[in-house]
């Protein structure tokens, strides 16, 4: 019998990831394995509807393989959207290294994929095609924790890590209604970090990332893509579909911080007592911090 992506559950399988064709969509799943890239584990798996396809090549790969790509659409994947080409090729979700004996049938499915491709001006969507990673999410960076709970962004600085700015301004917690966008820069990169850019187009925003409380800066173990990236891409998807935020959200975003354990709070006081010593942190600077912690018991 002849193969037909009108019949759905038909699937290639290759290294590290298998794409089931069905006649609107292709879901690829990622493999687990031990030399399975730490982001495809943590995706699992990811449903990509045809319209978020722009083209589909077929192109030989390294040491007898051939390599089938997907190409997606500009602005139809916020993970590929927070990644702005800085994936390495082995990361690239939307490829899928086959055996070279199998280009033929690889050719096949990529004729029958480019067959079924959706115009431009057909395309009518507001969002983003394909699904984000759902939240809850967090990672742990070099100078903070960040945590996404789908509705805010909430930065708690570690004491280790963090510049005196940050502890200055402390523990952060950004709606996503007040947020326009997401920086991601890899932490496999010169100067990683995520950096969450604010709708208030008078809102500062520090040049250095380890200076900005609206940012998370990266590290040797700390932030990396497979943990980081999803996050991003999260945020960048919330941020998306969100207005901005009205004064009832922002007080119920407040109010959904809770208070902060008593233990941690003597931590933080301690910690600006040795940055007043230092001479990082004025008396005034000093006294207000310390009122502000204070009133979080």
């Amino acid at each position: 019998m002849p193969h037909t992506m009108s019949r759905m559950g038909d699937v290639l399988a290759g290294f590290h990831a298998a794409w089931e064709f069905e006649s609107d969509s292709v879901l690829i799943r990622f493999e687990r394995g031990i030399r399975t890239p730490k982001l495809l584990q943590a995706l699992g798996e990811r449903r990509i509807p045809l319209e978020a396809i722009a083209a589909v090549t077929l192109t030989p790969g390294k040491r007898g393989t051939v390599v089938l790509h997907a190409e997606p659409r500009p602005g139809a994947d916020p993970l590929m959207d927070a990644a702005a080409g800085q994936l390495k090729e082995g990361c690239d979700p939307y490829r899928l290294v086959l055996p070279a004996e199998r280009e033929t049938l690889a050719e096949y499915y990529a004729d029958e994929l480019r067959e079924k491709l959706v115009a431009d001006e057909d395309i009518r969507s507001d969002g983003y095609l394909v699904a984000p990673p759902e939240a809850p999410l967090q990672f742990k960076a070099y100078d903070g924790k960040a945590s996404f709970d789908g509705r805010s962004v909430s930065f708690r600085w570690f004491w280790t890590g963090a510049s005196s700015a940050k502890w200055k301004a402390g523990d952060k917690t950004f709606p996503v209604g007040d947020l326009s966008g997401v920086e991601w820069r890899s932490p496999e990169l010169f100067e990683g970090h995520l950096r969450l850019l604010r709708r208030d187009a008078a809102a500062e925003q520090a040049g250095q990332a380890d200076q900005d409380p609206a940012a998370v800066v990266f590290g040797l173990g700390y932030g990396p893509v497979h943990e980081s990236l999803p996050f991003a891409a999260s945020v960048l998807a919330a941020v998306r579909t969100a207005g901005p935020a009205t004064g009832g959200q922002l007080r119920a975003e407040a109010a959904s911080a809770g208070r902060r354990d008593p233990a941690d709070i003597a931590e933080r006081i301690r910690h600006l007592g040795e940055l007043h010593q230092a001479g990082l942190v004025t008396d005034a600077e000093f006294t207000t911090k310390k009122a502000e912690l204070l009133a979080e018991l």
